[in-house]
């Protein structure tokens, strides 16, 4: 597996343009994986399990497809709960941090 580089930590922290932001059925919009952890540990479970049953999947989908982090979207598919995926959301955030050097 390659080494996360400073320039890739940072293309995968960056927001996103508004127009590909992720909207949440409760009327919240995401642009970055930062934006995705605050709102991970503060939406309600139900907003939770809307974007992420087994047939949506939204997260992993939008992270993968839009921010383009296939490991944090690996990680947000295969999470059971909201808090599982809001753990992993933070420490894919704090691994990323810690490469920006």
């Amino acid at each position: 597996m390659a080494r996360m580089t400073p320039g890739h930590a940072e293309r995968l922290l960056a927001y996103v343009p508004a127009e590909y932001a992720f909207r949440c059925c409760d009327g919240v919009a995401i642009n970055s994986i930062s934006e995705l952890c605050q709102c991970l540990e503060a939406m309600g479970d139900e907003t939770f399990s809307y974007h992420s049953s087994e047939e949506k999947r939204d997260f992993g989908s939008w992270v993968r497809d839009v921010i383009g982090d296939t490991k944090l979207a690996r990680d947000l598919d295969s999470s059971s709960s909201r808090v599982q995926a809001s753990k992993r959301a933070e420490a894919r955030f704090s691994f990323l941090m810690s490469r920006l050097g």
